[in-house]
């Protein structure tokens, strides 16, 4: 792809998929950020893997595809999911890995889901009634007949699938908005097969109460066209924030249960602060800074993290633009001119002490006069700021450059895996 060589800092995406057919395939989507400051994906590529799925295996077939494109030395990071297999690939690739925080909030919400019991009890009744509407023609038919009595969308059930969190919030979604017509279609049909109850649908209602912040969660955080990883901490806090929030007025017992459920796997799955990727990527967006984060040790470790890195930047330009010898001192002169200079070690080491505190002095000052800057409003883009003050901070202009771009997920290449599922549809 044009203009791809021109780019300093890229991430990956990579998943495994099988198909119907039972063949396997691995796929890598890239990362970055281009010339007019815009979020770019580009599909590396997909491959046929025939191979068992050890990381050795998954290393080599990713190792083809980085070199075709000439980019492996610009990899920033690589974000999969938490299988075992793919953390040891990164390893082995020498790539920073970072685990897909849509992944992590699924598991969040499927141990919620499953340690709590009565959700449990109308999950299983659900996926009945949804199955024996998909399966039945005649309970179909009657389903829809019914949506046009009562003036209700026309809209199929939704069947969960038990790897996927989200599936079983538009399940129950679904099942709530045509609780009238599905109640309706069961009793006017001769099935043992009984519609919720009231009690049931209210429990149902509130549970949505509290899983829906969630589910906007993940729809936010698996854009590709909008900066993610920035999101990342401040999302969670909110999660947390609104959960507890909902739990302190909340009168269902079951949807209460399922809200401290909720808690307490956040608080045991997300120690997202502590990934210095995240928590240096919530720093540079403009739009959050220190204040996105719940523990401010955890804000202050990062703000030095990339004060750390601009004083490399700093450092790395004045190597290539500086270079003053050390001057005369007074009764020196002869000295000066000689090869055999007596004063030369400590000159030397005087100058060098000088230039490190001075770029460490600038480094600071650069960081410390961004962080005072005015907060950017939440709906604006961090790329569209830093567009406009690359001369301002030039160094954390770098740094953007290469946290920035780093997408929150691996939903990047799902979405690639999922189109192709279609097409296997369509060629069967």
């Amino acid at each position: 792809m044009a203009g791809m060589s021109e780019v300093q800092s890229v991430s990956l995406t990579s998943d495994m998929w099988t198909s119907m057919n039972m063949d396997a395939f691995l796929a890598i989507t890239c990362h970055f950020i281009d010339a007019d400051f815009k979020l770019s994906t580009v599909l590396f590529g997909v491959t046929k893997f025939p191979q068992t799925h050890t990381a050795e295996h998954i290393k080599e077939a990713k190792n083809v595809l980085l070199e075709e494109w000439g980019l492996k030395d610009k990899v920033h990071c690589l974000i999969t999911d938490n299988a075992s297999n793919m953390i040891l690939c990164a390893k082995l690739l020498k790539m920073r890995h970072v685990p897909c925080f849509a992944h992590t909030l699924n598991l969040v919400v499927k141990k919620a889901l499953e340690v709590t019991p009565e959700i449990q009890d109308i999950r299983t009744r659900t996926r009945r009634i949804v199955a024996f509407f998909k399966s039945s023609t005649n309970a179909k038919e009657r389903l829809s007949v019914t949506q046009g009595q009562l003036g209700i969308p026309t809209l199929k059930l939704v069947q969960e699938v038990e790897t996927r969190w989200n599936s079983t919030f538009q399940k129950l979604e679904r099942m709530y908005e045509q609780r009238l017509a599905v109640g309706a279609a069961l009793g006017s049909l001769t099935m043992d097969i009984p519609a919720l109850s009231t009690t049931e649908l209210q429990t149902v209602s509130e549970c949505l109460e509290i899983l829906g912040p969630f589910n906007h969660a993940n729809v936010e955080l698996s854009e590709e066209k909008r900066v993610s990883s920035s999101k990342v901490i401040p999302i969670l806090r909110m999660l947390q924030h609104k959960v507890a929030s909902k739990c302190s007025n909340m009168g269902n017992t079951t949807a209460l249960l399922l809200g401290q459920n909720l808690l307490h796997q956040m608080k045991a799955k997300c120690s997202v602060e502590n990934v210095s990727v995240l928590a240096m990527a919530t720093v540079l967006d403009p739009g959050f800074k220190t204040l996105a984060f719940g523990n401010q040790t955890n804000a202050q470790e990062a703000v030095k993290r990339i004060t750390a890195e601009c004083l490399k930047y700093i450092q790395r330009s004045s190597a290539t633009t500086q270079s003053v010898p050390p001057e005369e001192r007074p009764g020196t002169s002869m000295a000066g001119q000689d090869t055999d200079n007596l004063w030369e070690l400590l000159d030397s080491r005087i100058g060098a002490t000088r230039n490190v505190q001075s770029a460490v002095a600038d480094a600071t000052v650069e960081v410390q006069r961004y962080l005072s800057d005015p907060y950017l409003p939440r709906g604006e883009g961090p790329l569209a700021y830093w567009a406009t003050r690359r001369t301002v901070y030039p160094n954390l202009f770098q740094l953007c450059m290469i946290y920035l771009h780093m997408p929150a997920t691996s939903v990047p290449c799902e979405r690639v895996f999922s189109k192709a599922g279609e097409i296997k549809k369509e060629d069967v």
